[in-house]
């Protein structure tokens, strides 16, 4: 049995506001917090979420959670130059 891949993904809002999670499967996860209100993040019931701005692919879920700790603590200029250096 193989393990399945774990993604760490920053999703921003119609607001400018960046939400990090964790997941499988980083489209699917995208439109269960776009269209389905029970799966969502309560982060977008008040304003929905527009496009996936980072992914970065993890080990297993223990590497995704951490991974997601850690960023979670960085401030949103940390996180902005996170995200331009991988889009280069």
């Amino acid at each position: 049995m193989t393990d399945k891949a774990w993604y760490l993904y920053i999703i921003e809002n119609d607001k400018g506001f960046y939400y990090t999670g964790i997941t499988t499967d980083v489209t699917r996860r995208f439109k269960e917090h776009k269209s389905d209100k029970k799966k969502r993040a309560k982060f977008f019931r008040s304003s929905p979420p527009v496009k996936i701005i980072y992914t970065e692919k993890c080990k297993n879920r223990s590497e995704a959670s951490s991974r997601e700790a850690e960023i979670k603590k960085l401030t949103k200029l940390q996180k902005i130059a996170m995200v331009k250096k991988t889009n280069l």
